[in-house]
């Protein structure tokens, strides 16, 4: 048997970068994988997903992570058809590279309901269910979680809060047979990067130094297939 063979999993902003990554390398593990995204352009119906017996190893589902009827449609409808997922993979987001003084309220707002409100919904609709089976809640956090660096007010701002989210609940649910994991990637080469064109300036990485999406979905497989007496709390994965 595979790894994850039997276990299902779900994993937010799954269509592109590291969620789609995450998603295939669990996929990859055995596991059924439910993949929440903005992009999808329909909902696969879920009768094919089964614990036991199903042939589809994914199914897509529509779900803006910050609109909580979305988060709440998503979550009824996994729940509903195949039980609390026995991983979360908490991943989707948005990145925001501007100065304190160029940054409007209006953009500071947007990354604190996409990077941090999102993953609020999505914990609260999913977690509770977890807690019978038991499972492991992986949240996908950055180098700017616990490092300040210049033009990342917004987004330091909403990953700092990311990671206070993610050490609450650790407490809260202490004894309720859940895992938390922070995994916290350094620069990583997806399209977030593509507005901002690293390879011309002087003050970011260039896209070869950073990490691959791959990456990071091979350190989260580690994570999630550690026996169940061991918890990784935290995970820094930065680039050679």
């Amino acid at each position: 048997m595979t790894a994850l063979g039997g276990k299902v999993a779900v994993v937010t902003g799954a269509s592109r970068g590291i969620g789609r990554a995450v998603a295939e390398a669990l996929e990859g593990a055995g596991a059924l994988v439910a993949r929440l995204s903005r992009s999808a352009t329909s909902e696969r119906p879920l009768e094919g997903l089964r614990r036991t017996g199903g042939v589809d190893r994914r199914v897509e589902l529509k779900c803006d992570v910050s609109v909580e009827r979305d988060v709440r449609h998503a979550a009824d409808t996994v729940l509903a058809t195949i039980g609390a997922p026995d991983i979360l993979v908490n991943n989707a987001g948005g990145f925001l590279l501007k100065p304190l003084a160029d940054t409007t309220a209006a953009e500071f707002q947007q990354q604190l309901e996409v990077n941090l409100l999102g993953a609020f919904l999505v914990l609260r609709a999913f977690a509770p269910a977890m807690t019978e089976r038991g499972g492991h809640i992986v949240t996908i956090g950055s180098i700017a979680d616990h490092v300040g660096f210049p033009g990342n007010a917004a987004y330091a701002a909403s990953k700092f809060g990311l990671r206070g989210l993610h050490e609450t609940l650790r407490a809260e649910y202490a004894g309720k047979n859940l895992r938390f994991t922070l995994l916290s990637p350094g620069p990583t080469d997806t399209t977030l990067w593509d507005p901002l064109d690293p390879d011309a300036r002087t003050d970011l990485p260039r896209r070869a130094a950073m990490l691959q999406p791959s990456d990071v979905a091979e350190a989260l497989l580690f994570v999630v297939t550690r026996p169940a007496r061991a918890t990784i709390e935290l995970l820094r994965v930065m680039p050679s």
